[in-house]
C-alpha cells in the first residue's frame, strides 16, 4: 500500500506537469503526437484525434511529444515552426503548472488546519528575545533582513545562517503595529541529544544532526520518540516537557523508538555542545498553533507558502554547490517514493485526516520542487530550453536546431548519468537506514 501510494503521487505530480504542456500546446495549434504518463513499457495506449494517450508501467515519468520538437519539419503546426513565445509559454507551461497544483492543494490544507503564522510562542526568561522586547503572540515579520511569511522561513533561516555573535534585526507586529528591534544572541553551553522534532500533540517524530548524539547512537531520520528514561512519550509535547524538566548531562539516557512497526531501545550519551541562542520558540507549523485565517488569509498565505517552497529549494541548492549540504539530503523517483511511504505509515495510525494533510503537505512541497528544478538552466531540462528561447528573443533570429538538438542530447545523458548515480544513492539511503 505504501509502494501504491507513493507511486500515485508522484504519477499525480508529473502528470500536471505534463498537462501543462499539453494544454498550451493544443492551445497554440502544435500538432502533440504522444501524451504519456510514466516510462518503460506501455500498460495500454488510445488514440483521439490526432494524438495517442498512454500509461506506461513506470510512473517516474512522463511525456508530450510534440512533431517537430527536436528535429526539423514542414509541417506548420510543428512546435519548432512556431513563434518563440508560443513555444516559451508550451515549455514554461509546465514548471507552472506545478506551482499551480502547489498553491491549490496549500488552499485546501490551509483551509482545514490553519496557517503557520509566525508567532513567538514562548519567550525564555533572561533570554536574548526578553532582552530584545519580543513577547509571546508578537508576529515576525522580518529576521536577520529576510522577509517573513510562515513560521518555517524563521528555521530556514536559523539553519542555513546560524546565529553568531552578531546582532539580528527584527521587525514585528504587536497589537496591529509594527516594531523593530534588535536581537544579540547569548552563547549557550548544555549538553544534547542531537535532534529536531516538533513541540506539539504529533509523534515525537525526529530529524537527526549529524554526528550528534542520537546519531552516533543510531537513531534515523523519521524515528519516532516513544520513550526517554522508562517514560512513555505520546508526542513532541511530551518529549520537550520531559527534556526540560530533566537536565541532560553527560550520563547516558535510555530512548525508546519506533521504525516503521519495530520498536527498540538505545543508550545515548548526550554531547556538549556551544551555540548561540535568541532565546524565544515560534510556530513552525505545529498543528495546534495554526491559525485560521478566513478566505482572504487563506489565498494569502497559500501564496507564501509556495513563496516559501521555492526559497527553500534555491537556498538548498545554493548550499549543496557550496558544500554546506551533504550530497546525501539528495533524493531522486526512489528516495522520494520512500519518503511518501514513510509519511503514510507514519500518519495512518492517526487516521484518514491526518493521511491526507501529511500526504498534501508532502506534495505541495515536491510539486514546487519539481518546478524549481525544472526551471534550472540546464540543458534537456525545461529551463534549458527556455534559455534557449530568451537567446533568440535577444539575437531576433533562431539558434541552428541541430547544434541546440546536441547541447540537449548532451545534457540528456548527463542527467541520466547523474539520476544512475542519485538512484544508487537513494538504494544505499534505504538499506543503511
Amino acid at each position: 500500500m505504501k509502494i501504491i501510494i507513493a507511486l500515485l503521487i508522484f504519477g499525480i505530480i508529473v502528470f500536471v506537469h505534463e498537462l501543462g504542456h499539453f494544454l498550451l500546446a493544443k492551445a497554440n495549434g502544435i500538432y502533440v503526437e504522444e501524451f504519456s504518463i510514466g516510462m518503460g513499457p506501455k500498460l495500454f495506449s488510445f488514440v483521439k484525434g490526432e494524438t495517442k494517450y498512454c500509461l506506461k508501467i513506470l510512473p517516474l515519468g512522463g511525456s508530450c511529444m510534440m512533431r517537430g520538437e527536436d528535429e526539423a519539419s514542414d509541417d506548420e503546426r510543428a512546435f519548432n515552426n512556431k513563434s518563440v513565445w508560443a513555444r516559451f509559454s508550451v515549455v514554461f507551461a509546465g514548471p507552472f503548472f506545478n506551482f499551480i497544483f502547489a498553491f491549490i492543494l496549500s488552499l485546501v490544507l490551509i483551509a482545514l488546519i490553519g496557517a503557520d503564522v509566525p508567532l513567538v510562542l514562548s519567550v525564555e526568561s533572561g533570554s536574548a528575545a526578553e532582552e530584545a522586547g519580543l513577547l509571546a503572540g508578537d508576529e515576525i515579520v522580518k529576521y536577520n533582513g529576510d522577509s517573513i511569511g510562515v513560521g518555517r522561513e524563521l528555521y530556514v533561516s536559523d539553519y542555513f545562517e546560524p546565529l553568531s555573535d552578531k546582532e539580528v534585526p527584527i521587525v514585528f507586529k504587536r497589537d496591529g503595529q509594527k516594531y523593530e528591534t534588535t536581537l544579540l544572541p547569548k552563547k549557550i553551553s548544555k549538553y544534547y541529544l542531537g535532534i529536531n522534532y516538533s513541540n506539539d500533540s504529533q509523534p515525537a517524530t525526529v530529524t537527526v544532526v549529524k554526528d550528534g548524539a542520537m546519531d552516533k547512537a543510531g537513531i534515523k531520520d523519521n524515528d519516532v520518540i516513544v520513550g526517554i528514561n522508562g517514560q512513555s512519550i505520546l508526542s513532541g509535547e511530551e518529549f520537550y516537557k520531559y527534556v526540560s524538566e530533566h537536565e541532560l548531562k553527560e550520563s547516558p539516557v535510555e530512548i525508546t523508538y519506533k521504525r516503521g512497526d519495530k520498536e527498540d531501545t538505545v543508550s545515548v550519551t548526550p554531547i556538549k555542545n556551544e551555540y548561540y541562542e535568541a532565546g524565544f520558540t515560534y510556530n513552525s507549523n505545529y498543528r495546534d498553533c495554526n491559525r485560521k485565517v478566513g478566505v482572504v488569509g487563506i489565498i494569502k498565505y497559500s501564496m507564501l507558502e509556495i513563496r516559501y517552497q521555492i526559497k527553500s529549494v534555491i537556498l538548498s541548492l545554493k548550499y549543496l554547490i557550496t558544500g554546506n549540504v551533504s550530497a546525501d539530503s539528495v533524493a531522486g523517483p526512489v528516495g522520494i517514493v520512500n519518503m511518501v511511504g514513510n509519511v503514510y505509515a507514519e500518519s495512518s495510525q492517526y487516521g484518514l485526516l491526518m493521511v491526507f494533510e501529511s500526504l498534501a503537505s508532502f506534495c505541495i512541497m515536491l510539486s514546487a520542487n519539481l518546478g524549481v528544478m525544472n526551471l534550472l538552466p540546464i540543458p534537456a531540462l525545461d529551463g534549458g530550453r527556455l534559455l534557449f528561447m530568451i537567446f533568440e528573443m535577444v539575437r531576433g533570429k533562431k539558434i541552428d536546431p541541430d547544434k541546440e538538438g546536441f547541447v540537449h542530447f548532451i545534457g540528456f545523458v548527463l542527467l541520466m548519468a547523474l539520476m544512475v548515480v542519485i538512484m544508487f544513492n537513494d538504494i544505499r539511503n534505504i538499506f543503511i537506514n
